[in-house]
């Protein structure tokens, strides 16, 4: 059924593109304004000499959410892209010939724990039973709430199930509940790493974390991340979705208490509902006008953040033999590297630091004999960057690699790209240069973050990492599908 109301998208990124899938569905007419030069916001592609880099996201988890979100418009992954688990799913190394692989069978990782801590493998059991519920509640009952105010959740049965969800106990103290073994905790810590705050300050409702990680695995889709980005392309334009590339928008014009028009670039547009996918805060403190912002520059400005990354592409013309295609290295003390992104914000004296090695896996990202490798080291947002510091830490991460896995490849690489804060601003408008959007503190989780709903307009409404349900590949998938189903509520009203 073709409907008359025009929506315009801001940003494709995977949380405006799925909203622009879910109401093209429904009929409305859709166009989505994208800054760049190729759809897919963190998760582009760079391509250099043969090499192809994904940019930003590199972990595949939770593929429950992106069957979901296929099977909203009747396709599966597989009409897509070959998707592989991985197995080991990740290595971490904790020094040089101290080693640990994650394997992707339960059974075997048991037998892990069992090895490293005797007596630890009932534990495992018992905490990722809890961590499979915790996932199981918060997929189904909390992620889809649009999180407009508290009396979405004051639900009885959503209630008694809080309690049990440990909201109000610190993933740290829950993790040493079960384990007492530094590498274990470790590895089970590692993925609130990325969240926003130190263990001792995330809710241990993230051991949902571990569940995604640990019993669903770690996935791969042939021919990198972005194949995610142009299956749903493919999907918003067989729906008839236009996407305009190198457009962006530079201002919202707002009269009537109504977004009437967008202005870009390349001209202006007309819509009846606006999602915003781009960066929230941008959009709240630089297109609107100062009247119609949700919040203060103060309000922003106190936000608890997630990390920003340091990242290099790097290129090489041998194989670097003996590593994973996802390696963590945790060779340095995790606290003192978590506080000084969260705690006492500085560049880092000790970081861990983290490689991906696609080509490990799929051949067709690197010239034949080479490599395809991607450095990412954890920072604190809104630090200065410049390029000899950049440069600085290239070198202190390719030492310690080399002293670690024994592969020196200095001299051998023949691609080489930076990214780091600066870029993350410039090409997302990224606020302080964050990475991976707000924190996921207790103070920051469902209707304490950022609203979803525009206070002073009417036909607005913002998605993303920045507002609900959080930050990640697929929350976003799950951001853009609860906006459009608000917009689709707000203009049947209407």
């Amino acid at each position: 059924m073709n409907k008359t109301e025009r929506v315009v998208v801001i940003g494709a990124g995977f949380a405006g593109l799925a909203s622009a899938c879910v109401l093209a569905k429904k009929g409305y007419k859709v166009t989505v304004l994208e800054k760049n030069d190729q759809p897919g916001g963190r998760a582009r592609v760079w391509e250099k000499d043969g090499f192809t880099f994904d940019m930003g996201p590199s972990w595949y988890w939770m593929p429950d959410v992106f069957d979901n979100f296929f099977a909203l418009f009747g396709k599966k992954a597989s009409d897509f892209y070959d998707l592989k688990r991985l197995d080991p799913g990740y290595r971490i190394y904790y020094g040089k010939d101290d080693v640990l692989d994650v394997p992707a069978n339960m059974q075997e990782l048991e037998q892990l724990f069992e090895s490293i801590e005797p007596g630890s493998s009932k534990g495992l059991r018992e905490f990722m039973k809890q961590a499979e519920y915790k996932y199981r509640v918060s997929m189904s009952d909390y992620v889809f709430r649009p999180s407009h105010s508290i009396t979405e959740f004051i639900d009885l049965q959503l209630i008694r199930k809080s309690f049990s969800m440990q909201l109000l106990t610190s993933m740290s103290s829950h993790v040493r509940k079960y384990f007492k073994n530094p590498k274990l905790i470790k590895m089970l810590e590692f993925p609130v790493l990325f969240l926003g705050a130190t263990p001792k300050d995330t809710p241990a409702m993230y051991s949902m974390m571990n569940y995604a990680d640990l019993a669903l695995g770690t996935w791969y889709p042939m021919g990198g991340m972005n194949e995610i980005v142009k299956a749903i392309v493919r999907i918003a334009t067989d729906l008839g979705v236009d996407i305009k590339l190198n457009t962006e928008v530079t201002r919202l014009v707002v009269s009537n208490d109504k977004v009437s028009t967008i202005q870009t670039t390349n001209g202006t547009y007309k819509a009846d509902m606006v999602i915003s996918g781009a960066d929230y805060e941008y959009t709240d403190q630089h297109l609107l006008p100062k009247q119609a912002a949700n919040y203060t520059a103060k309000y922003w400005d106190t936000r608890t953040m997630s990390p920003s990354s340091l990242l290099f592409y790097i290129g090489t013309n041998k194989k670097v033999e003996g590593i994973q295609h996802h390696n963590l290295f945790f060779d340095e003390d995790f606290d003192r590297h978590a506080n000084e992104i969260y705690k006492q914000p500085q560049w880092p004296s000790e970081p861990l630091f983290y490689v991906c090695c696609t080509s490990k896996t799929d051949t067709a990202c690197a010239p034949e004999g080479g490599e395809n490798l991607f450095f990412l080291m954890p920072i604190a947002p809104d630090l200065k960057d410049d390029e000899a510091t950049r440069n600085r830490y290239f070198d202190l991460l390719l030492d310690r690699f080399a002293r670690i896995t024994g592969q020196d490849i200095r001299n051998n690489i023949v691609v080489k790209r930076s990214y780091a804060l600066d870029d993350f601003k410039a090409n997302y408008h990224s606020f302080k240069g964050n990475a991976y959007g707000l924190a996921n503190t207790l103070a920051q989780t469902a209707f304490f973050k950022p609203a979803m709903r525009a206070k002073h307009v009417k036909n607005l409404l913002h998605t993303g990492q920045l507002t609900v349900p959080g930050p990640g590949v697929p929350p976003a998938l799950i951001s853009g599908q609860i906006a459009a189903k608000e917009a689709m509520k707000m203009m049947e009203k209407k």
